[in-house]
């Protein structure tokens, strides 16, 4: 199985991403006679994952159901286990727009051009010093801050300037559309910094 190609069937061993609904999703590692708990009931993986074709809805054993996803690298960012500095796809999007990836290009840590997550501004000030101090250039450093708009159109009504009832006293409203930022913002996930280590 894998992230970048597609499978029709569960087999076993193949990692299976299941959506238990509102959000939640577990990412399974699909065994012979293994079982998984989920709040809808228990889900056999020989009985009810194994042969199935991905994307199926699944009965559970108290009668509640799961979605049993085909993984791709936005599902896996979401669901694998959690340790320091995991990128999420706001940074994964910003970085492969700095490093230049597109399809079919080959990834190796083996120097030229550098990108390093830290998740507070005291990290990337000694990141920034030592680079500069090993002859990396064209230091640079990125946040990510999604801003949410509520955009809607308003009418206010025309003020009074004394201008007496007339055809020339023009609208009693006037609508214009608005653009106001959601009160609840979406805090940074870390800092990108991207350096170039030139060659010689």
């Amino acid at each position: 199985m894998s992230f970048v190609a597609y499978e029709e069937l569960i087999k076993e061993g193949d990692t299976a991403i299941l959506s238990l609904g509102h959000g939640a999703m577990v990412a399974v590692r699909v065994q012979r006679g293994a079982q998984t708990q989920t709040r809808h009931g228990v889900l056999r993986h020989s009985v009810d994952l194994i042969g199935r074709p991905f994307g199926s809805k699944v009965t559970c054993g108290r009668g509640g159901w799961v979605y049993v996803l085909h993984p791709t690298p936005e599902l896996w960012t979401l669901n694998l286990p959690h340790r320091t500095q995991i990128l999420y796809s706001t940074d994964i999007a910003l970085l492969t727009m700095m490093l230049e990836l597109r399809p079919g290009s080959v990834v190796c840590e083996s120097g030229g051009r550098f990108c390093s997550f830290s998740p507070c501004i005291e990290q990337v000030q000694r990141t920034c010093q030592a680079l500069a101090a090993r002859g990396f250039s064209e230091l640079s450093t990125l946040e990510v801050l999604p801003r949410v708009y509520n955009v809607r159109t308003v009418s206010l009504p025309a003020p009074d300037l004394g201008a007496g009832p007339g055809p020339e006293a023009g609208p009693d409203a006037s609508p214009f559309r608005s653009g106001t930022p959601m009160k609840e913002a979406v805090g940074h996930t870390g800092y990108l910094t991207f350096a170039t280590k030139t060659p010689g």
